[in-house]
């Protein structure tokens, strides 16, 4: 716990092993934001104003939920602790946190009271005031609007609340454009920014690699689970999840979001299921996103071969087409046609070629979602219909989290999906114009094993593509012998 008596961090850390993120990540990203207001005639004498997170109880107790920060706000200013309001003036750089005016018995509960110049040298910023003083400090800035976001996320749906605080009556807000640019600097990691990330990757990775070497058969999914979470916290000082970990068996592997409330990852590892784990920890509100899949016993079947290999030819064949100015939409296209293309050849798809099969969008069967999304302080995170084609309104690629082109400096996940679900295929065989190219004889030897993902984290380099959870078994023989 801190000490008042202590030396004040400039930057976060959770431990000497762990990555050190200096100020200077969010000092730049507030430079990116005002660089690019600039050009904005609105913006100018405008100040931005976010208010951050607030901690919340859990339903009607005085039990405190534990805080994550809101990401918009985490990208500008580092902040770790709740209910801090942020202002940014444009034509200056000049940077301000108005913290809570904490009572007294704060100290007691909670741990040392904190002072403005604390705040001030811990985030870098140029000024701290309490918050029940930012109606007098904004008067004194004049502030031609108060820039706020305003706007809907496209994978959620969910609204963002403006801040709010009193006297913002008396101010001029402008809430028309900040959202969009905001999101817009999000979608591209500055340098520091790749460096958290390839961070939370490498720890992912090792964390999936310690769930690989101890399930076996007899155990439970949710003991995969809590490996993971425990070496990832222990190791990497990563604290959370950057969603709730999916530790699929058999065939739960088929259902895409398995590991919810009502299917907590509590069914026992059977001798013969295919496993599909997929879990990204995060550090300082950034994530890594992976998904790994192999047989519990350590052997792959025949099928669950074809299956696996299936799935890592589109991967790879993704990968190896990734640069900038290439199509996501192409690529998710890519990823289909290539399963397509090897059910055909091993004959599980037949009577007609590719081109007709793909007009019926026999490739949503058996990867219904998208290729992959961008990923930074949101594992879905934002920007991926700004600047982009409309979302396209057809099986599976309706799914797609984004139309981009990509850009040097994205960071987005490549994970196709291979899986043998029961409504789905039921639905094909029942759908004339997909079940005649349906072999429901091979097909239904594959029914019950589930599915296989394989996602990556990938950078968008100035050439084409870093693959920042590299330190995997990938291919059969790798996951064999890791297993042996």
């Amino acid at each position: 716990m801190f000490s008042l008596r202590d030396e004040i961090p400039t930057y976060y850390q959770m431990g000497p092993s762990t990555l050190k993120i200096p100020n200077s990540v969010f000092k730049h990203n507030r430079k990116r934001i005002c660089d690019r207001l600039s050009g904005i005639g609105a913006a100018t004498g405008g100040v931005i104003l976010l208010q951050g997170g607030a901690q919340l109880q859990q339903y009607d107790t005085d039990r405190d939920l534990e805080f994550q920060q809101e990401s918009y706000f985490m990208w500008m200013f580092g902040v770790m602790e709740a209910d801090f309001f942020g202002a940014v003036a444009v034509d200056t750089g000049t940077s301000y946190l108005f913290m809570p005016r904490l009572p007294a018995s704060y100290a007691v509960w909670m741990g040392a009271l904190k002072t403005p110049d604390y705040f001030k040298t811990r985030y870098g910023v140029d000024e701290v005031y309490y918050s029940d003083e930012i109606s007098e400090i904004l008067t004194k800035l004049r502030p031609s609007a108060l820039l706020t976001l305003h706007g809907v996320n496209s994978d959620s749906k969910a609204s963002f609340t403006p801040p709010e605080f009193e006297g913002m009556d008396q101010f001029k807000v402008d809430d028309t454009f900040l959202y969009n640019e905001l999101a817009e600097c999000r979608v591209t990691k500055s340098d520091e920014e790749m460096k958290i990330m390839r961070y939370v990757n490498q720890i992912s990775c090792e964390a999936h690699k310690e769930v690989l070497k101890m399930l076996r058969p007899g155990m439970m999914e949710y003991e995969g689970e809590a490996t993971f979470k425990h070496y990832a916290y222990m190791k990497g000082g990563m604290r959370f999840t950057g969603y709730t970990c999916i530790c699929a068996s058999g065939e739960n592997s088929a259902v895409l979001h398995y590991g919810h409330a009502g299917e907590p990852n509590d069914k026992m590892v059977i001798d013969g299921d295919m496993l599909l784990f997929d879990m990204g920890a995060e550090y300082a509100g950034y994530t890594a996103d992976i998904t790994v899949s192999w047989p519990a016993n350590g052997k792959f079947t025949e099928h669950q071969k074809f299956v696996y290999n299936t799935c890592l030819k589109a991967n790879r064949r993704v990968l190896d087409a990734m640069r900038p100015g290439v199509s996501w939409i192409e690529m998710h296209r890519l990823a289909e046609r290539t399963i397509l293309e090897e059910f055909i050849t091993k004959g599980l798809l037949h009577n007609g070629t590719i081109e007709e099969m793909i007009a019926v969008h026999m490739g949503a069967i058996f990867m219904p979602h998208g290729l992959g999304h961008l990923i930074g302080l949101d594992v879905h995170d934002v920007g991926g219909y700004i600047n982009a084609p409309q979302r396209i309104e057809q099986p599976g690629i309706r799914s797609l989290r984004t139309t981009r082109d990509l850009e040097k400096g994205m960071v987005i996940t490549v994970e196709p999906g291979v899986y043998f679900g029961d409504a789905l295929i039921e639905g094909a065989y029942n759908n004339p114009e997909q079940a005649k190219f349906m072999n429901k004889e091979l097909i239904e030897q594959y029914r019950g094993m589930g599915g296989v993902r394989i996602e990556d984290g990938v950078a968008v380099t100035e050439s084409g593509a870093e693959l920042l959870s590299h330190d995997l078994p990938r291919t059969v023989e790798e996951i064999e012998k890791f297993l042996a």
